[in-house]
């Protein structure tokens, strides 16, 4: 029985204590959290016995054998290397950090640690992504020519002002999927080898809210992102092919429990429908992977979730993103 322990109390930690609550390998321990009120909450609501106000003690305790840190990202370096000088391995929350600068402490950290880390992009380890990854490597998809991706959700109002805005929070989504199709379809090195221009529309936090980058690989391969938390609740993502494309019909990025599904259409010939069905969600899978990685003694998750240095990688074209978009500012923003 793995025993967990929660950094954080915001929303995202009651999608992992939900999901770690379905698990007959794993269980809640311990909760840390500065907000008293929402830490006896948490701890009610799961049934968990340790609560603790300080990170120190719950890293302290031996009750605890892997910890989650669901903190606002921009503290993500700075927990993740006070976990690992502790002795404990880590699932870290979406987006790795804010800056190429913390991500290269976090990163130090964890190699001098020699523990296991994981980026919780949780959708990586959903059967739906074992299952595109296997379309993506079958030779009658042809050669990849281009990808487009959007994501966007009304949450400008309630993220962290420090969380870096939509990039890190949703851009990071499309980012890591467009990682991933790249190296599987074009190889190891052909995701860093690319050019990016942007533009973006900034909010009164000084954030970018509404981007949007065009992406050459000098591979030839073309790409458009766009991410934006200033309105809807809307997604696409398609790659198209030398033989036809290949689109998701349902959110690729919050795999339901359920059935998801996936569309390719030849260009000569009907369309078919690719359905992958679970009965749990992304985060019921991102935990089974942690338990199942812990047990064979792996420090990092295997593809399609993301290793260290696949989320090095993604933090850095975020960075880039964010770079090319900054310099595009018109100073005028659509919310208020």
């Amino acid at each position: 029985m793995l025993r967990w322990g929660i950094i954080g109390t915001g929303f995202i930690s009651h999608a992992m204590l939900r999901a770690i609550s379905t698990s007959e390998r794993s269980v809640v321990t311990a909760i840390a959290g500065r907000n008293k009120t929402a830490l006896a909450e948490l701890q009610s609501q799961y049934s968990v016995d340790l609560g603790f106000t300080e990170t120190d003690e719950l890293l302290a305790s031996e009750q605890v054998d892997v910890v989650y840190i669901a903190l606002p990202n921009h503290l993500h370096a700075e927990a993740t290397a006070a976990a690992m000088a502790a002795g404990k391995p880590v699932l870290c929350e979406k987006s790795l950090t804010v800056t190429m600068d913390h991500a290269d402490l976090l990163a130090r950290a964890v190699r001098q640690s020699g523990l296991f880390f994981a980026e919780g992009l949780m959708y990586l380890s959903h059967p739906l992504m074992e299952q595109f990854t296997a379309l993506l490597r079958d030779p009658s998809l042809g050669s990849l020519r281009s990808v487009s991706g959007y994501y966007s959700a009304d949450i400008w109002q309630v993220v962290n002002p420090e969380g870096g805005g939509t990039l890190y929070n949703l851009g990071c989504y499309p980012s890591s999927l467009l990682h991933l199709v790249v190296k599987t379809m074009c190889g190891e090195d052909a995701f860093s080898k690319r050019h990016i221009s942007a533009h973006g529309l900034k909010n009164n936090d000084g954030n970018i809210q509404d981007t949007a980058a065009v992406i050459h690989f000098e591979n030839g391969v073309l790409a458009t992102l766009q991410s934006s938390d200033s309105h809807g609740m809307t997604h696409s993502f398609e790659i198209v092919t030398t033989t036809g494309k290949l689109r998701f019909d349902t959110n690729p990025w919050l795999p339901e429990a359920g059935v998801n599904r996936m569309i390719w259409q030849p260009y000569v010939g009907a369309a078919r429908e690719i359905l992958v069905k679970d009965e749990n969600d992304a985060f019921y899978h991102q935990t089974r992977m942690v338990e199942r990685a812990l047990a064979q003694g792996q420090t990092e998750a295997p593809r399609p979730a993301p290793r260290l240095s696949d989320s090095l990688e993604i933090m850095q074209f975020l960075a880039d993103w964010d770079a090319a978009a900054g310099a595009s500012f018109q100073p005028h923003a659509t919310t208020a």
